[in-house]
Formats: structure tokens, sequence, C-alpha cells
């Protein structure tokens, strides 16, 4: 991927969390599953009990293990782990469930210290190699999508936040 970004190819969102970078950095990759909200826009699982995992690593997989009602579980990675810079940045490949093999995007995220916190910056890039028609678009044009990721985004870290702050 180049480091200029391509028309509606990102979406970014930022957060201030009113904790210190090692604090927000732990919360986001250790806590990982009860912050993420749950539901079939946010997770692999859907309505199944599944539990968000994140391997603290380069190469560290994000996956989600499903209970299915048959009883049986069932793993569905998302990605694994580029970077992995405690507590200033994480980097990870992102796959939806219906990307081919090929297919991926990368997920930045930023942890920047701020005078009452952290700034927490999503960076959701690689969306223009992900052709126009894929059904991950749900139909929508080029700027419809980087919305849609945008408002997928931020409420994500409106969860992380309020896990953050009044949660823990």
């Amino acid at each position: 991927m180049s480091a200029a970004a391509l028309p509606g190819d990102q979406a970014k969102v930022s957060v201030l969390v009113r904790v210190a970078p090692e604090d927000a950095f732990a919360i986001f990759t250790t806590e990982i599953d009860q912050w993420w909200r749950r539901g079939p826009r946010f997770r692999a699982s859907g309505r199944h009990r599944g539990i968000l995992h994140l391997e603290p690593k380069v190469g560290g997989r994000l996956f989600e293990s499903i209970d299915l009602p048959s009883g049986k579980t069932t793993v569905v990675e998302t990605g694994r782990v580029k970077v992995w810079t405690p507590p200033s940045r994480l980097v990870f490949d992102w796959r939806a469930v219906n990307f081919a093999p090929h297919e991926t995007t990368e997920v930045d995220i930023s942890f920047e210290p701020s005078p009452s916190g952290t700034l927490v910056t999503v960076v959701h890039r690689g969306w223009a190699s992900i052709r126009g028609d894929h059904p991950v678009r749900h139909g929508e044009d080029v700027p419809a999508f980087i919305r849609t990721m945008g408002l997928f985004w931020g409420g994500l870290l409106a969860s992380l936040r309020v896990h953050a702050e009044h949660e823990r």
C-alpha cells in the first residue's frame, strides 16, 4: 500500500479518551472484547456468543471465537498484527468475512498524548484495492461507503471511550 491515500481509499476517525496513552493502548488491545460492540454490524458472530481476541505481538491474530448453537466453537480471523509499538501504535490487516484470500485492507491506530488524555485515531485504508461492486460495500458508491466505514469506527471508538472512562 502506498503512503499517499487514494480518493475513497480510507476512513479516518479520532476520539479523545481521558486516560494515559499506556492505558488507552492496553484497554484497546487487552480489553477489546469488553468494549468492541456486539451484533451483526460489528462482529462475525452476529447474534451468536463470541469472544474477540487480539494476540499482543507482530504476527498476532485478531480473531473471534464463536459459540455455535450446535455446541461447537468456530474461529473467524479478521486480521494479523503488522506493527505492535506500545503505547503509541498498532497496525493490523483487516479482512471482512466475504473477502477473497487476496483481498485485505489495513487498520492503523495511533495513541497520541493530549493534555486531557489520549487522542486515539483509527485510519482504515486500502479500500481502493477492493472492487467497487464487492458485497462488502453493500451497493454504496465510494463516498457513501467511506462514510459508512467512518460511522462504523466512530461507533467503536465511542464505545472504547465509554468503557475506558466509565466501565472499568
